[in-house]
């Protein structure tokens, strides 16, 4: 039996601001369903002797809104198949804010004895962009407070977050608003908005769920934000101060910079970040790490002035090279453990490089590392393909065998070149073998002579003397002085 299924909207107040279709539709109807009788003209359809059945029991009966809509949708598909009609009325405008009647049509499209057929009622918009005062012409933002992302809301338009239950919602809204504006930003609550019992409340955001009474009415309002300074933390305002640092009325420096000049500030700021991870200093790493993210944008803005790229293919590239090589994360694949997600990452590169079979596995190392990353490199792709030494032992050998032939070559400078080189090649091979990144262990040596030369210098100084007054005996005295106050 052919079924419709007429879906009406109730408006945003009582009995009078329902239109007269709307009004004698429900007057008519024989099997009416309401999502819920927590609306201002409910009253007044029982006053009017209207009898409906409302879904508010399932909010309890489910765990989750999702839960409750998809009960809510498959009651009215099995009412639907008893009926010539039914009549299905939501608040507001059944296309604002509405998941069931989202979730309805999707499904009555897969069944062809079932049609849908939406009468509008007034959204809440209309007497909320009254009561506010605000023409959505100038950028709107429009998002459910259950599905409110922080990532994604833009501050410099009006923002209204709708559906705000509880407290609770109201909580998880404040405490998402302030990862990005002031304790104090101006924001506003209303209620109700076109009934007589419409509230319009402003309060600072931190009191945004402080003995407030919200319901299912409730919207929060957030005006845009007019201050730039409350939205330097944000991608847009970064791109922004960088295109102008380009721009013709931009900074000389940043204008004449190309990828090449630009090459050894990305190489110091790289090795900023290191130190700042070694001195376990978070202040100081955040502030490195932006200043990494400096180059990245610098690079991507001349590659867009030049209309070669933008930091959007930048961003694009990297999102869709995480996606394809996690298939673990985003797609069915399962593994183990770490070990085979490195496995199928190298396996995914492959294949999308389209490595010849004839190409050597070496030939994947970056060749702009530094000889001491390039060597370890080396070793780690070797080691893969099977070419290693089979214990450590035999590694420690052969350090003692590279240590004896640089001593044999002293007194032959090209030999002994070459053989400091095999020598430091088979020590980087021990930190392979002891998990130990040779780059790293280099550099904490060297930070720890840099500390320890140093005090000798304040020694020094604190003598009246030059480090260059000192002798060597004295020197060495220091030195171990200063190990011991490490």
């Amino acid at each position: 039996m052919a079924c419709k299924i007429t879906i009406i909207g109730l408006g945003a107040g009582g009995i009078d601001q329902l239109t007269l279709g709307i009004y004698k539709k429900l007057k008519e109807t024989n099997k009416l369903f309401l999502r819920t009788a927590d609306h201002p003209v409910v009253q007044d359809l029982k006053n009017e002797g209207i009898e409906y059945q409302s879904f508010d029991h399932i909010y309890t009966d489910q765990g989750t809104f999702e839960g409750v809509y998809e009960q809510i949708v498959k009651t009215l598909l099995k009412e639907a198949g008893q009926y010539e009609e039914i009549v299905y009325a939501v608040p507001g405008h059944p296309m604002v804010a509405e998941r069931t009647v989202q979730l309805l049509l999707d499904d009555a499209q897969n069944q062809e004895e079932i049609s849908v057929n939406i009468i509008g009622g007034q959204s809440f918009l209309d007497p909320l962009f009254t009561a506010l005062k605000m023409d959505p012409i100038e950028g709107l933002n429009f998002v459910n407070a259950m599905d409110l992302d922080g990532d994604e809301i833009s501050l410099h338009q009006h923002l209204v977050i709708c559906q705000v239950y509880d407290a609770f919602v109201a909580s998880e809204v404040k405490l998402v608003l302030l990862e990005h504006l002031p304790y104090d930003y101006p924001v506003v609550i209303v209620t109700a908005c076109g009934h007589e019992n419409e509230k319009v409340i402003h309060v600072p955001l931190h009191e945004l769920d402080h003995s407030i009474e919200v319901d299912n009415l409730t919207s929060v309002y957030v005006p845009p934000v007019k201050d730039p300074d409350l939205l330097t933390h944000t991608f847009p305002s970064l791109r922004k101060v960088i295109r102008k640092l380009r721009s013709p009325e931009g900074c000389p420096w940043d204008r004449q910079q190309t990828h090449e000049s630009l090459k050894r500030y990305l190489v110091e700021e790289t090795y900023e970040v290191l130190e700042a991870i070694d001195q376990q200093d978070d202040d100081h790493l955040a502030e490195e790490l932006g200043d990494v993210l400096l180059q990245v944008m610098l690079h991507a803005q001349i590659g867009e002035d030049e209309g070669y790229f933008s930091i959007d293919d930048v961003i694009r590239s990297i999102t869709e090279k995480m996606i394809r090589r996690h298939p673990h994360v985003f797609s069915n694949e399962h593994v183990k453990n770490a070990d085979e997600v490195v496995t199928n990452w190298e396996q995914i590169k492959a294949e999308e490089k389209g490595v010849k079979k004839d190409s050597s596995i070496l030939n994947d190392v970056n060749q702009a590392l530094p000889p001491l990353l390039k060597g370890l490199e080396y070793q780690k792709l070797a080691a893969k393909a099977g070419f290693d030494w089979e214990d450590i032992q035999s590694v420690w050998e052969k350090v003692d065998e590279e240590l004896k032939e640089v001593k044999d070559a002293e007194n032959q400078p090209d030999h002994l070149e070459l053989e400091i080189g095999d020598l430091l090649f088979s020590v980087i091979n021990v930190a392979r073998w002891k998990g130990i990144n040779p780059f790293l262990a280099l550099e904490r040596t060297n930070r720890k002579f840099l500390k320890r030369f140093t005090y000798i210098e304040h020694c020094a100084r604190q003598e009246g003397k030059s480090i260059n007054d000192l002798t060597l005996e004295q020197m060495d005295y220091i030195w171990e002085a200063s190990k011991e106050n490490e």
